[in-house]
């Protein structure tokens, strides 16, 4: 072989050593490039990893959470079943004596118009009695008697009258619901929320009298769970008395009596896609709610009232109530400042 030949030769196995050398650093800049690669892919696979982890355990803690207030929901319940038969046996032992006592005051009227009618008989036909006679009648002071009896005996019939219509009140209002629907008077309903809620409405020495205007339209009896009904219209009632009183912090009485509270109750009978509703309008012109507060005020467990006044349940479990047990609808609207209603429409079947 010449000098020539093995010139070409070492330059092509220079050449080739070339290639090679590039092909080399190629690999390895690709191994690094994987290795970068894996890095980055062993990263995200561990981000995701411990975000599965704490999504889960923040499932676990909101099913723990969710757990317990079912429980506590179902002890609420209990206690509220018992509570309503409580109520009602007590309304029930009541209406005995109270019967006994009503039942007796009209006979005990007539006999003691009957006696006075024979004291005037007996003075008519002796005029001229026994002085010991003049002055009993003197110191007993017949004459008052005889006025002021027939108005204790109306008095007495009058409170009779009213604990009877309490323990009626009572009774309807706590009854406990059944399976199945039945037919109610949703007029009677709110009647006897309002009377179990009249120590609350009165005249106090802070404010007058909440004013109650009733606006009852023409409802027929509607196929519903009136226990239910009856709780709904409780929690309506008795926050729309709470922004009442809100409203009035730091009033003197003469300004509350120039711009009364009051609780206006309307109801009527409307059509909504040619199927009738049983519409009950609540409304009160309180404090009112802001914006972002209606829009979380029928979540579960959310309240404003400060802890031991409120439980975050009693709008929320109307709101179910009238939702998903009658497949009606319950809204709210609000002006700070001004008050607010509540607005109930439940389909007619």
């Amino acid at each position: 072989m010449e000098i020539v030949d093995y010139q070409k030769e070492i330059k092509e196995l220079k050449k080739a050593n070339r290639i090679i050398q590039k092909q080399l650093e190629r690999s390895e800049a690709d191994r690094v490039k994987l290795e970068e690669t894996n890095e980055k892919k062993e990263y995200l696979l561990r981000k995701v990893i411990a975000e599965l982890k704490e999504y889960q355990n923040n499932l676990q803690e909101r099913s723990h959470e969710l757990e317990m207030m079912l429980f506590n929901l179902q002890i609420m319940q209990n206690k509220m079943s018992s509570l309503g038969s409580l109520v009602a046996d007590v309304a029930h032992e009541i209406n005995n004596p109270v019967g006994f006592i009503a039942g007796n005051l009209t006979p005990a009227q007539e006999y003691i118009q009957n006696l006075l009618s024979l004291i005037d008989l007996y003075q008519e036909t002796y005029p001229q009695t026994s002085q010991q006679i003049q002055e009993t009648i003197k110191l007993m002071d017949l004459e008052y008697i005889r006025e002021d009896l027939p108005k204790l005996i109306s008095s007495m019939k009058e409170g009779t009258d009213r604990i009877y219509n309490i323990s009626k009140s009572l009774r309807t209002f706590s009854r406990a619901d059944t399976e199945k629907k039945v037919m109610f008077n949703l007029h009677e309903g709110i009647d006897n929320t309002l009377l179990i809620l009249k120590h609350r409405l009165k005249y106090s020495k802070i404010r007058p009298a909440i004013q109650v205007i009733k606006n009852y339209g023409k409802l027929p009896p509607l196929t519903c769970f009136p226990g239910q009904l009856n709780q709904v219209f409780m929690n309506l009632l008795a926050n729309a008395i709470d922004a009442l009183e809100e409203s009035i912090s730091g009033l003197s009485f003469d300004e509350i009596e120039k711009n009364p509270n009051q609780i206006t109750i309307h109801t009527a009978t409307v059509q909504i896609q040619d199927t009738n509703h049983a519409l009950i309008r609540i409304k009160d012109n309180g404090v009112g709610i802001s914006p972002d507060i209606q829009q979380k005020m029928f979540d579960h467990l959310f309240t404003t009232k400060p802890v031991g006044k409120g439980t975050g349940l009693g709008l929320s479990i109307a709101y179910q109530i009238i939702v998903q047990k009658h497949r009606g609808t319950l809204e709210v609207e609000s002006v700070l400042g001004k008050g607010s209603e509540f607005i109930i429409s439940i389909p007619i079947y």
